[in-house]
């Protein structure tokens, strides 16, 4: 009896469910090599113009001056705006920018100059472009932070490009290619069911995903079970009078095979998907990343920057001066910063490489990595201490198999309740990583079963590809003999519903013809 129930269950959750599993598996192939497409830092600071010192006239603090003392001060950047130079001073949410060679303020974003910005992002003529206003999301702004750029316009060229420009701001919000677009559709469209009808009303959007792969999950552990309970080591079944193991035909006896092979990853994968979506309340601890002090966190990404922060401390060395010293390199960005107290210019040169300008000093490639160390080790004295290492390579939290992210890094592992774990970049002197015993389900549970992120795949591509692959397309082939089996029990369901109506159809006319 509870067998028959089980597989009951199964049936009708996979009748319901085959559809959704067969588009993620397949999409899951195409989020291999396809991003969705989106407009990062580096997208940005790659086709903006190189800073020229010439036309830097206002130094850090006489920029600051010009703002009022509601407005943010916080973080510190110089980089261009429509080809003129800016300082960028933004805090939390907020972000003002000052001209750097007049002292205004930007404000108003006029259509001339969102054509100037669109055309220098592509390199195509403006009057070529076919421009539209977006005053409901589509398919490419349904991200929940473009929504509060509006109103956005959209301009598209013949070649397939298309900028989406925020009249707010005058920043390039989206920017897509005929191949970024065919490529969303084969990988992240499908896989996150990222369909504008459905993602534009996010709770619901949000219920339908956990839902569906909660469900999934314990329908694929059903599976596995019933798979369990048929299968037959010692071959009790028959088949064409030969002894065999499963006791299916056609396409029930390959649904249970791929089943056997291929379910338990999966389960794995629908639950690991559903944690993606955080469908659990968790208890906020602050995290490493902060560095709260106390506890897991002890304030390691302050002490490297130290009581630094005053502009007036950059006045030693003007931009004009910071960037004379790098007279062959294009400087995309300065970033004024500190390190240890100490005032220091960051520059980002064109292909991300980043250069250190201290205000007193001269360039460098790096951070003194001995300081490093001794930086945080002072830091994390009042809780336990820290192990710390130089890594060359990725390890099982800090890994990227793109490879993109920063090596070497220095890792400092503290001794504290939370086994918290620091990555540091010695160009930067910044956290590029971090991790602690309270991630351990993100880790794990989502990117090590969802993605299968783990150093000795990573390390030896392409076999992570092949294993992944190899997995998607059993899926895949799960999935397809699920929908064989759903088609062939709802055709016989609908066939005899028919059958039946008809049959009533027909009596009824024949009682109505013996009465008349």
């Amino acid at each position: 009896m509870l067998k028959r129930f089980v597989i009951l269950v199964h049936r009708w959750l996979g009748v319901a469910l085959c559809l959704i599993f067969m588009l993620w598996f397949p999409s899951g192939i195409g989020m291999m090599y396809w991003d969705y497409p989106s407009v990062s830092p580096s997208d940005r600071l790659e086709r903006s113009t190189a800073l020229d010192p010439s036309r830097i006239v206002l130094s850090p603090d006489e920029a600051a001056a010009k703002l009022d003392e509601s407005q943010p001060r916080g973080q510190v950047r110089l980089n261009t705006f429509d080809g003129r130079p800016v300082y960028r001073f933004r805090s939390g949410g907020g972000e003002s920018i000052i001209y750097a060679d007049t002292g205004e303020e930007q404000i108003e974003v006029p259509k001339a100059m969102m054509e100037r910005i669109v055309s220098s992002w592509t390199g195509q003529p403006v009057n070529a472009a076919r421009v539209e206003p977006i005053e409901e999301v589509d398919q490419w702004t349904l991200q929940s932070g473009l929504r509060d750029l509006r109103p956005v316009w959209k301009y598209s060229w013949p070649s397939g490009e298309q900028v989406y420009i925020s009249e707010v701001t005058g920043d390039v919000v989206q920017y897509t290619t005929t191949a970024s677009r065919l490529g969303a559709y084969v990988g992240a469209i499908p896989h996150w069911l990222y369909f504008t009808p459905l993602r534009k009303h996010g709770p619901e959007w949000s219920r339908l995903v956990i839902w569906s792969s909660g469900i999934g999950t314990l329908a694929a552990l059903l599976g596995i079970v019933i798979g369990i309970w048929m299968y037959s080591p010692s071959q009790r079944y028959r088949r064409a009078g030969v002894p065999t193991s499963v006791p299916y035909r056609g396409q029930k006896r390959w649904h249970m095979v791929f089943g056997l092979i291929f379910g338990l990853g999966a389960a794995t994968w629908a639950f690991s998907g559903m944690l993606s979506m955080d469908p659990f309340p968790t208890r906020r601890t602050g995290g490493p990343a902060g560095g709260r002090r106390g506890g897991g966190g002890p304030g390691v990404p302050q002490a490297l920057r130290g009581r630094g922060g005053q502009l007036t401390a950059f006045t030693p060395k003007h931009p004009r001066a910071a960037l004379a010293q790098l007279p062959n390199l294009a400087v995309k960005e300065l970033e004024l910063t500190s390190f240890e107290g100490e005032p220091v210019y960051l520059a980002t040169v064109a292909g991300g490489d980043t250069r250190i300008i201290p205000v007193h000093g001269e360039p460098r490639a790096e951070f003194d990595r001995q300081r490093i160390i001794d930086i945080v080790t002072k830091a994390t004295q009042s809780n336990g201490g820290a192990e710390i290492t130089v890594l060359e390579q990725y390890d099982r939290y800090y890994l990227d198999r793109r490879r993109e992210r920063p090596l070497p890094v220095i890792l400092a592992r503290l001794n504290d309740a939370e086994r918290t774990r620091y990555y540091i970049d010695p160009k930067t002197a910044r956290v590029v990583g971090n991790y602690s015993a309270s991630n351990w389900m993100s880790r794990w549970l989502y990117h090590g079963l969802h993605s299968l992120d783990f150093p000795w795949l990573y390390n030896y591509r392409p076999l992570w590809d092949v294993v992944v692959i190899t997995f998607m397309v059993g899926g895949t082939a799960l999935c397809v003999t699920s929908l064989i089996l759903a088609w062939r029990v709802l055709g016989r369901k609908l066939g005899r519903a028919f059958a039946r109506t008809r049959s009533d159809s027909m009596q009824s006319e024949d009682l109505t013809s013996t009465l008349t």
